[in-house]
């Protein structure tokens, strides 16, 4: 059974399991500014952040937010080169788990949007399997691929993530 105790904080949970521990669940919001700026800074702004880590008791779950090939001041780079825009994207991606304290081989799920899945889909594979095996991790995370309109027409593929690691 969970319940919640008394906290001043809007960005703190403080459960108790039956019998257990109290467990103190912490939320944050993540950013990585040297990379890519906040989307609700945009000329059109945005509003969501890029991700959110939360900590509890030993662990971190790190969700961050569809991201692309943006750099700090927001502006769309490599228009029209899928595999630059998927090199950046990854960059972007890598800087915000950074940020979190946590690392690729942390990764547990990605859902990858790709504006022409039927042109670009083998594509972006290759660039994928190459980012991630200079990687050397264990194993690859979970993905699910679709194909959709992205929020900028100059975009070819955006992705997001989740990660999950123990201090």
């Amino acid at each position: 059974m969970f319940f919640s105790l008394p906290n001043n904080s809007d960005n703190c949970i403080i459960l108790r399991i039956k019998n257990q521990s109290i467990i103190k669940i912490i939320k944050k919001q993540i950013s990585a500014p040297k990379s890519l700026n906040e989307a609700y800074s945009y000329a059109k702004p945005a509003t969501f952040s890029r991700g959110t880590k939360i900590s509890y008791g030993p662990f971190n779950l790190v969700v961050i937010s569809g991201t692309a090939s943006v750099n700090e001041k927001g502006e769309s780079i490599h228009k029209n080169n899928l595999k630059a825009q998927t090199e950046r994207t990854f960059a972007n991606l890598k800087a915000l788990l950074e940020e979190s304290e946590l690392e690729w081989k942390d990764v547990i799920k990605t859902n990858i949007y790709l504006r022409d899945i039927d042109r670009d889909y083998e594509d972006f594979c290759k660039t994928r399997k190459k980012f991630y095996d200079s990687l050397e991790l264990p194993f690859y995370p979970a993905a699910t691929c679709v194909e959709a309109k992205i929020c900028r027409s100059d975009l070819l593929v955006e992705i997001e993530l989740w990660a999950l690691n123990k201090n």
